[in-house]
């Protein structure tokens, strides 16, 4: 029963988590994500832009992180192109799942198939090995999506109106320090003018005050950019190395000390000493261990310096605190609110490039068979620790030990199924209906169930729980069972057809603002493609008589 608590494969995906939030914490993901969409000006260029970066990261990093990467980016890219998110975040979960299908660390369900099939006297998988249907499958996928899936998915267009409302316009300042990347670049190169909810009104130099700020101005070392932005872009800015806020002296420019800080909102309250003052006399830091990165009046775009702007009661300010200042002051009469900013945290750049390498190695180790699966991860994992591109604390909270428990307990699950014979009498009823059929028609009758099992439960129960009846089908067809083992890996990941079955499914149904039906209308279809691609192409890769 706790066997499955030693599989590898259950331990590499525990293992894969550090190295893809080490990845995350050095604002590795990030880059790639910010990148993504481009130039991208309509919904099917969005498409056909991030299908490759998505499918490629997706086979070498866990989906999960991934999609949690891209959904702010994409939602932001939504509100300037006054496009619903509803048009681009149903193919932005398929994407990261079908990418997973790919390689061998693509997805957990994966490394799980690989694990039984380890404990079942079978072959290990290689690294690329699921590529060979892996890849088409996800071709498959994107065309369906730009010809078909496109007409089907919903377009939400009051989504659009929740995110104007739900948005504060801040007033930041930010000078540019000796080494940003900025230095040199113009407005536009820089990528200041497509920022979503952002505007640069004015930047002061040498006391000079350029406004309006064309897209040919040069920036330098020492600007003063005034802006009013969207809370999440205020945090896209302060990520940028060497681009720091100057309304308040107190703010900590050194990255090694900036990594224990947070990003809160607080509203000051009717009775709070700080109205009347301004920014710049209030010492922030003596008072409440924190400074003032921004501020916001509701209804009023402030102008002039922030460090001028005289507080009134119920101003919000973007505040530059310790970790556990929400909770300090939470109860603060100071304070109307007091919340902190979702993944203000800020990123590792200068260990950036060392994550990137050590991904690399990961790869290179996987590949190459110099070390089994499961110690490269661990030795990967140990080595994003001990060159501190994450800290041993984080590490383990990046670990979602919900589903690895959920992965251990559906290996002992299988196994009663096996030991019990409850596996060898349902296949033997498969095999009763089907046998006249042939193999072919047993690989999709074993995608068919796998699929439903894991639209109903997660994706490595359902692998778990369906695995030893494709072995069972395999012997009494008298055939090799890989193909079959690769047929339950392949069908265990689509999980296209309902919300509940797969973690990035559930990620964009709030966003989105999906309902059930959604996911039904457009992942039945694309599941039944998928089916129809593995089946054919699966006996030629993997034949039943090798």
């Amino acid at each position: 029963m706790f066997a499955g608590f030693a599989n590898q494969g259950m331990l590499t995906v525990a293992a894969l988590y550090v190295v893809v939030a080490a990845m995350r914490e050095t604002g590795a993901l990030d880059r790639v994500g910010g990148q993504l969409l481009g130039k991208a000006k309509t919904e099917l260029s969005a498409i056909l832009r991030i299908s490759p970066p998505v499918i490629g990261m997706s086979a070498f990093l866990n989906n999960t992180p991934v999609v949690a990467m891209l959904v702010p980016v994409i939602t932001d890219w939504c509100r300037k192109h006054r496009i619903s998110p509803s048009r681009l975040l149903i193919p932005l979960s398929y994407l990261a799942i079908l990418g997973g299908t790919c390689t061998l660390i693509g997805t957990s369900t994966n490394l799980v198939v690989n694990g039984l099939m380890l404990e079942n006297d079978m072959p290990p998988m290689k690294f690329f090995e699921l590529g060979h249907v892996g890849l088409p499958y996800a071709i498959a996928g994107v065309i369906y999506l730009l010809i078909v899936g496109r007409w089907l998915l919903p377009d939400r267009k009051d989504l659009l109106e929740q995110l104007d409302e739900t948005s504060r316009e801040y007033l930041v300042e930010m000078m540019i320090e000796a080494g940003c990347r900025l230095i040199g670049q113009r407005i536009e190169e820089a990528g200041l003018r497509h920022l979503p909810g952002l505007f640069l009104i004015e930047i002061t130099r040498d006391d000079h005050v350029i406004s309006p700020v064309g897209p040919e101005e040069i920036l330098q070392k020492g600007d003063r950019l005034t802006f009013t932005g969207i809370v999440t872009t205020v945090v896209d800015l302060e990520r940028i190395p060497g681009l720091v806020p100057v309304a308040d002296e107190t703010y900590e420019i050194q990255a090694s000390k900036r990594r224990d800080r947070r990003l809160c909102e607080a509203v000051i309250s009717t009775t709070s000493p700080l109205i009347g003052k301004n920014i710049r006399d209030v010492n922030f830091r003596a008072l409440y261990n924190a400074a003032v990165v921004a501020v916001h009046r509701g209804g009023e775009r402030l102008k002039g310096r922030v460090g001028d702007v005289i507080l009134r009661a119920g101003d919000t300010l973007l505040l530059q605190t310790a970790a556990h200042f929400a909770q300090a002051h939470r109860d603060n009469p100071h304070f109307f609110l007091v919340s902190s900013v979702e993944d203000s945290r800020l990123v590792c750049h200068e260990r950036l490039i060392l994550s990137i390498v050590l991904l690399g190695l990961l790869v290179i180790l996987m590949t190459t068979g110099v070390l089994s699966t499961v110690y490269a991860a661990f030795l990967i994992a140990g080595l994003m620790v001990a060159t501190r591109c994450i800290s041993a604390s984080d590490a383990r909270q990046s670990i979602d030990w919900q589903t690895l428990l959920t992965i251990a307990t559906a290996f002992g699950l299988g196994k009663a199924l096996q030991n019990s014979g409850a596996a060898e009498s349902i296949a033997s009823i498969i095999f009763n209906v089907i046998h006249s059929f042939g193999p072919v028609a047993a690989l999709a009758g074993m995608y068919l169930l796998t699929t439903f099992f894991t639209e109903l439960i997660t994706n490595n129960a359902a692998a778990a729980l369906v695995f030893p009846f494709s072995t069972a089908v395999a012997e009494a067809f008298g055939v090799d069972s890989r193909p079959f083992a690769m047929v339950v890996a392949f069908a265990a990941s689509a999980s296209l057809s309902t919300p509940i079955g797969y973690q990035t499914n559930m990620m964009i149904y709030g966003p989105g603002g999906y309902r059930f039906s959604d996911f039904l209308r457009v992942g039945l279809p694309l599941n039944l493609i998928l089916c129809t691609v593995a089946t054919f192409l699966i006996p030629i890769f993997w034949p039943f008589n090798p």
